[in-house]
């Protein structure tokens, strides 16, 4: 299968091209610097600078996955990396359709990044795929506009489908080892109330049920990418002390982390529920169901 990736240097980017990489499909990343690209069996393709053509190089593509985009955890928030986060979502999802749109032959599938962050947050509500309403944050706000700019690929025929990514959970990248930094110092506490909603999701069940997407062609619009057992931010802590054999004692304060974090602090001050209707109804099947068997498996 020929597949073409944005964003394919990022956490989840990198781990779904070795796994097909390592299954024989063809590969073809965009990016600015295609010099750059080193691994075996993939084209690089240059996109986003002047005097590209990546449309040229990608006909007959069967897939195509846009996961490009500046890092909601890149700094603290301001007006102008507020602006600079939505743009650059925006912008690469209006390239990648663009794209598709002179491509003599339309790809089957586009999926595109989001995030469960659609929904807004709450203590009290479970959010499925079914929530048709966006929050009205700054992060729901954004993924709703994020996903709209596929409208014109789904009007070619395309099947389009908008992966909203809970916290992704692995050792090296992403939020966890941020996270478990204070557990290795023996300082880890709940963070906040410890009531706040956290749903997550092993990468590599993120990698898998990108690929059972690919192979489902039921599935299409939102589908929730998180494991089917959200946890309350105090349970994760708790299990992550259990897990790296370290104390849970010493809380965050809400008020010092607003402080610290500014509007950003909602990334771990707040949350939701979510739960995988869509993947569990399409017969996926989690690798990493539960927290401890996930934690258990980064840290073994």
């Amino acid at each position: 299968m020929r597949i073409a990736i944005t964003g394919g240097t990022g956490l989840v980017g990198n781990a779904l091209t070795e796994s097909l990489r390592a299954d024989g499909h063809d590969l073809y990343i965009l990016t600015r610097n295609p010099e750059n690209g080193y691994q075996k069996g993939v084209t690089y393709v240059k996109w986003l600078s002047s005097r590209a053509d990546p449309a040229s190089e990608l006909e007959a593509v069967d897939v195509f996955i846009n996961l490009a985009g500046e890092s909601i955890n890149s700094g603290r928030w301001s007006d102008k990396r507020k602006a600079s986060i939505l743009n650059s979502r925006v912008s690469a999802t209006n390239e990648v359709v663009s794209i598709i749109k002179h491509l003599k032959q339309k790809p089957k599938l586009l999926i595109n990044a989001s995030a469960i962050g659609f929904y807004g947050t709450s203590t009290v509500d479970t959010f499925t795929e079914a929530t048709e309403k966006a929050g009205d944050d700054f992060l729901a706000q954004t993924v709703e506009k994020w996903e709209a700019a596929t409208f014109e690929a789904r009007e070619f025929g395309v099947r389009t489908v908008f992966a909203r990514f809970g916290v992704i959970l692995d050792k090296k990248d992403g939020a966890l080892p941020r996270i478990a930094l204070p557990y290795h110092l023996f300082a880890g506490g709940t963070v906040g109330s410890g009531d706040q909603w956290l749903s997550w999701i092993h990468i590599k069940d993120v990698v898998s049920g990108l690929r059972h997407v690919i192979e489902s062609t039921e599935l299409a619009g939102p589908v929730n990418f998180c494991a089917p057992h959200a946890v309350t931010m105090k349970s994760f802590g708790k299990t992550l002390g259990s897990v790296l054999n370290r104390p849970h004692w010493i809380p965050a304060p809400s008020f010092a982390l607003q402080l610290l974090l500014g509007e950003m602090s909602m990334l771990v001050l707040e949350g939701q529920k979510v739960i995988p209707e869509k993947l569990i109804k399409s017969g996926f099947s989690f690798t990493f169901p539960t927290l401890e068997e996930a934690l258990s498996n980064i840290y073994s």
